[in-house]
């Protein structure tokens, strides 16, 4: 379907209720989107774990020309695994944490902002990731990351935002461990020592710009490996891309890709676009131009 193609008028709602704040802004993201004059086919606000997936699934069949997710990460990136070779446009309300993907995309956080979006604004055509068969949005990584996202109170997340993942964040970096890295690349193999290993489709990650060189339409993956054993050097890459410091540079490693091999010791599970869903070894490609999204204009 051509991107000149104006974006649609009619679309299926789906909001994850249980993200940070779909239950309160379902209705009104529902009254709004009809008043800038979408066509809601149907609105689903989901409460049960599990029952996300199997609604988006049925909208696309159903032949609906958008569907419009709200949520977190987590949330989106579940959801575009069903759009891929469909002709249906995808559009997004962030309703979560870190909104990573929006902020990737250029969409605005907040949701008079994003419902113009959708409105107002155009298709693009962008890459997902891939780890072992499981499409991905924005980001994964492996380290510190997984070990907050697997740990950290639901009620510290729901309160207190960014901020509480800092503060987690924090109090878990006590007990980790660094691990040992392998990546292999059309034939070549690297192996170091990391404290987190990012890999990113696109730049943010936990709504920080930490991987500048990815890109949702450059083709290829990027994988940032935060290089050595002392744990100060993974603080101090925190620190040094929140102020943009040219010295983050120092402490990472970037490999680009179209597809690769990963493996570390001991293994360990990866969390993608902020959910726990995979673990080394695992096969980590790019699906280039596999989805249609709405842009701003």
């Amino acid at each position: 379907m051509a991107l000149d193609q104006p974006v649609p008028k009619e679309a299926i709602l789906v909001v994850n209720a249980r993200s940070r704040k779909g239950r309160a802004l379902f209705r009104e993201a529902v009254a709004k989107l009809r008043a800038a004059g979408i066509r809601l086919i149907s609105a689903h606000a989901i409460r049960e774990a599990g029952q996300l997936i199997p609604t988006v699934k049925r909208a696309v069949a159903s032949g609906a020309p958008m569907v419009i997710v709200g949520g977190g990460d987590g949330s989106l990136s579940s959801a575009v695994d069903e759009l891929v070779d469909h002709p249906c446009v995808f559009a997004l309300l962030p309703l979560g944490t870190a909104n990573s993907f929006a902020r990737t995309l250029g969409i605005p956080l907040d949701l008079d902002g994003a419902i113009q979006t959708i409105v107002s604004g155009k298709r693009r055509r962008v890459d997902l990731g891939v780890i072992d068969g499981d499409y991905f949005a924005n980001s994964a990584a492996m380290g510190l990351s997984p070990l907050v996202a697997e740990t950290v109170p639901q009620a510290m997340k729901k309160y207190l935002g960014r901020v509480g993942y800092m503060i987690w964040a924090s109090w878990c970096a006590w007990g980790f461990r660094p691990f040992h890295v392998t990546i292999e690349i059309e034939g070549e193999r690297y192996e170091m020592d990391a404290l987190e290993v990012r890999i990113a489709n696109g730049g943010y990650h936990g709504g920080v710009e930490l991987v500048d060189a990815a890109a949702v339409d450059s083709g290829e993956i990027v994988v940032q490996v935060v290089t050595g054993r002392d744990k100060n050097r993974l603080a101090w890459n925190w620190i040094a891309t929140l102020l943009r410091h040219k010295s983050r540079k120092e402490t990472v490693v970037d490999f680009h890709a179209r597809k690769l091999k990963l493996n570390t010791e001991p293994r360990l599970p990866i969390s993608i676009d902020g959910e726990l869903l995979g673990h080394t070894p695992a096969t980590v490609e790019v699906a280039e131009m596999a989805i249609e999204v709405v842009v701003p204009a």
